[in-house]
C-alpha cells in the first residue's frame, strides 16, 4: 500500500473515531450548532443529526449555510434536518426570510435527489404563507425557464454528463412546480409547459403531465395534457 492509500486510511479511521465520539456523547444543542458551524464534515455530520430544536434565527441560519455548497453527507444531514423543522409549526417561522428562500431555491436542484426530496417537502409548509409563494415560485419559473433554455440546446441521446446533470435539475424544478403551480402566473405556467411538454426525455415528460394533472380549466393547457395522455411512454400518459 502507497503512502496515499495510508494517508486515506488514517483519515478514514480517524472520522470514524471522530463519528462513533459524537454519537455517545450528550452535548447539548448549543453545543451541537458550534460543531456544526465550524466542526470537519464527520463533526457536522453526526451534528446536523443529533439537534432536536432551534431557539433563534442565528440557528436556522447555521443550518442553512451547510445546505449548499458542503460535503454530500453534511447537506444530507441538513436537509433531513430542516425538513424534520419546517414540519413543526414551532419552528417554521425560524425559516420565513428571503435568504432562506434563496438557499432553498438551490438545494432543490442538489446532485442528491434525497436533499431535493428532503427540502421540496420542507418548503411545502410554506405553501400557504403568501409572501413566500409568490417570492418561490416566481424565482422557481425563472430557474426553470432558464434550464429550458440550456436542455433544448443539447442532444438528449448522447448521454454526456453535462446534458444529463442539466435535465436532472430540470426534472427537480418541476417536481417542485407541482407544489406550487397554483400559485403561478398562468402565463408564465403555459410558456414552462407547453416547452417542457416536447423536450425529448420521458422524466420531464412526465413531470410536465403530473402538474397537468391538477387541472387549471384553461383551454391552452388541458390541450397540452390531452396531447401527453397520447404520448408513446407509459409513465407519461397515466397522467
Amino acid at each position: 500500500m502507497n503512502k496515499n492509500n495510508n494517508q486515506y486510511c488514517n483519515t478514514l479511521d480517524e472520522n470514524f473515531e471522530t463519528a462513533l465520539k459524537l454519537v455517545s456523547e450528550n452535548l447539548s444543542d448549543k453545543q451541537l450548532f458550534l460543531l456544526l458551524k465550524s466542526g470537519n464534515i464527520p463533526e457536522k455530520q453526526i451534528a446536523a443529526l443529533k439537534i432536536t430544536k432551534i431557539t433563534s434565527q442565528d440557528q436556522a441560519q447555521i443550518l442553512l449555510d451547510n445546505l449548499t455548497g458542503q460535503d454530500g453527507k453534511i447537506r444530507e444531514a441538513v436537509s433531513l434536518k430542516i425538513n424534520e423543522f419546517m414540519s413543526n409549526s414551532a419552528f417554521l417561522p425560524y425559516f420565513k426570510n428571503t435568504n432562506a428562500y434563496d438557499v432553498f431555491l438551490e438545494a432543490i436542484i442538489d446532485i442528491n435527489g434525497n436533499i431535493c426530496r428532503n427540502i421540496i417537502n420542507a418548503v411545502s409548509q410554506l405553501k400557504t404563507y403568501s409572501e413566500f409563494s409568490k417570492y418561490f415560485t416566481q424565482k422557481l419559473l425563472q430557474k426553470t425557464t432558464a434550464l429550458i433554455d440550456i436542455v433544448k440546446q443539447f442532444d438528449l441521446q448522447d448521454g454526456k454528463y453535462k446534458v444529463n446533470k442539466e435535465v436532472f435539475k430540470l426534472y427537480w424544478c418541476l417536481e417542485t412546480l407541482y407544489e406550487f403551480a397554483n400559485s403561478a402566473d398562468i402565463s408564465d405556467l403555459k410558456n414552462v409547459l407547453s416547452q417542457t411538454a416536447n423536450i425529448n426525455d420521458y422524466t420531464i415528460r412526465e413531470k410536465t403531465a403530473k402538474i397537468l394533472s391538477l387541472n387549471f380549466n384553461d383551454v391552452e393547457l388541458e390541450k397540452i395534457r390531452q396531447k401527453l395522455k397520447q404520448d408513446p411512454n407509459y409513465y407519461v400518459r397515466r397522467y
